[in-house]
């Protein structure tokens, strides 16, 4: 049998449709008595609870001084218009980002701060 090189059966793949590669998967597990599988996926999910919450939300609790700033950095944060961002700011306590990074959030927190509000991410 002819020794295939890496890129011949990256070609393949490339090539190869779904059912293909199915049947290619479920023959290699016969083969050699694996399974595809990622067992590791479960001893992860704890760990990713023990860091927080994965996703977050950055609610805007109150205006502060400087409501046109605060409305600007909305604007920027959100991609809204003004009339928009105007109303998310005159809704306090109002929801600005959710379903994100905890990162994420942090750094929104920070502008809207900067810009005057108060801000809690939930």
């Amino acid at each position: 049998m002819a020794k295939l090189s890496h890129e011949d059966i990256l070609a393949f793949l490339e090539e190869a449709t779904i059912l293909e590669l199915n049947e290619l998967v479920k023959a290699i597990e016969e083969k050699f008595g694996v399974t595809a599988a990622a067992p590791v996926a479960v001893a992860a999910a704890p760990v990713e609870e023990a860091a927080g919450p994965v996703e977050v939300s950055v609610i805007l609790k109150e205006v502060g001084a400087s409501k046109v700033g605060v409305i600007k950095v909305v604007r920027e944060l959100t991609g809204l218009g003004l009339v928009e961002a105007k109303g998310l700011v005159d809704k306090c306590p109002s929801p600005i980002k959710e379903n994100i990074s905890a990162e994420e959030a942090e750094e929104i927190k920070k502008k809207l701060v900067d810009a005057g509000a108060v801000v809690e991410i939930k």
